[in-house]
């Protein structure tokens, strides 16, 4: 067992893309207003994930309790236009706390706010998704938070849990950290059992976790341990582990990328790139089909590359640009299925051409592939 959890937390030292979610109840100091000191610790050490080659993806909670605090609300709203008004004036508060003290290190952020319809949505999910590698690829560090002025479901606070998980998903995080004021899950309530234990390493999927995770969350954060436990397993659907670990540890995310136990770390079954294949082949439903020639089929089945418009002799179906299409070989054999990147009229004008005849053929170019190899999967 020792052997194992070493394992597990050495696979730390190598994480490459990594998603931090920081609480309500951390960085607004439990309601009583921003953290500062709290913000310049978080910042300076996901400075140092980047400046040690990690591409990293802040999920921030607190807009609303922010806001709140500037209101001079004690007492949060019950009705949705108060809690969305306070989330606008609060999200002014985190963003330009974020961004001078990032530029103080010479990092540059971005403000990303996405709602649940923006990862399911597959045309949406694919513009988010590119956005977000893009910017990684720049160097730049997105600030992701629930687009919470605009929704129309109730607002919770613990809904960045699960929107972090997505996170993960969409751009094939290896690890989501999830920083809280507990010290990580308990096998029974810390607050009312004093010799309730940490769990130090755990499957996921281990089911026991549910009764271990119970209980009810703070003032702030509504989400709970469960909530966690969720988007830890939501998050393993695409291979990334999950650490629930204590915000306020010092330089925890040192720490933990430096392989040091702390806080709980809930490990995937399936490493990422098997894990999103396996969800992208199984979890849609096809809409159409790309009937690709003998030298594409090739390149897909032994090299797993993009699908080029090139390769395509002719296009069948009605599908939209996120949907998932069937690639088939000359034969009639399926060889891969994906997300494909331009509607079914789109596809049709440019099978055949080249790259570089695409944007012609259309008046724009959205992306140079018709699927990314990211977004397919051979059969």
């Amino acid at each position: 067992m020792q052997k194992q959890q070493n394992n597990s937390r050495a696979s730390l030292v190598g994480a490459r893309r990594v998603v931090v979610k920081i609480g309500s109840a951390l960085l607004t100091n439990d309601g009583q207003g921003l953290a500062v000191d709290g913000l310049d610790s978080w910042v300076a050490q996901l400075v140092a994930l980047r400046q040690a080659g990690r591409e990293v993806v802040l999920v921030s909670s607190g807009a609303v309790a922010e806001g709140m605090t500037r209101l001079g609300w004690r007492k949060r709203p019950s009705d949705l236009h108060s809690l969305q008004a306070a989330a606008a004036v609060g999200q002014m508060g985190l963003v330009h706390a974020y961004e001078t003290r990032f530029k103080q290190h010479g990092l540059h952020t971005a403000q990303i706010l996405l709602g649940h319809d923006d990862i399911s949505a597959r045309d949406r999910y694919l513009n988010a998704r590119s956005t977000l590698l893009t910017l990684l690829e720049l160097g730049v560090v997105p600030v992701v938070n629930e687009n919470d002025t605009v929704v129309t479901d109730e607002i919770r606070f613990g809904d960045n849990d699960t929107l972090a998980a997505l996170v993960a998903n969409l751009i094939d995080a290896d690890t989501l950290i999830i920083l809280t004021d507990q010290r990580g899950l308990f096998n029974a309530d810390p607050r009312s059992n004093p010799d309730a234990q940490l769990i130090a390493q755990a499957e996921v999927a281990d089911s026991s976790l549910d009764v271990m995770a119970g209980g009810s969350a703070g003032a702030l954060g509504r989400g709970g341990m469960m909530t966690k436990l969720r988007a830890a397993r939501l998050a393993a659907r695409s291979g990334a582990n999950t650490v629930i670990v204590g915000g306020r540890e010092d330089d925890v995310l040192g720490r933990l990328f430096a392989g040091e136990s702390l806080g709980t770390l809930l490990t995937a079954s399936q490493p990422p790139i098997a894990a999103r294949k396996k969800w992208l082949a199984g979890q849609l439903q096809l809409r159409g089909n790309l009937f690709v020639d003998e030298g594409a089929a090739k390149v897909l089945r032994q090299q797993g590359r993009s699908l080029l418009s090139v390769g395509v002799k002719s296009v069948s179906g009605r599908f939209n640009r996120g949907d998932l299409v069937s690639c088939i070989d000359p034969d009639g054999r399926e060889v891969a299925r994906g997300l494909v990147n331009y509607n079914a009229d789109e596809a049709a004008k440019i099978a055949g051409l080249a790259t570089e005849e695409m944007a012609a053929a259309l008046g724009y170019l959205n992306e140079p592939e018709l699927i990314h190899r990211d977004n397919l999967v051979l059969v």
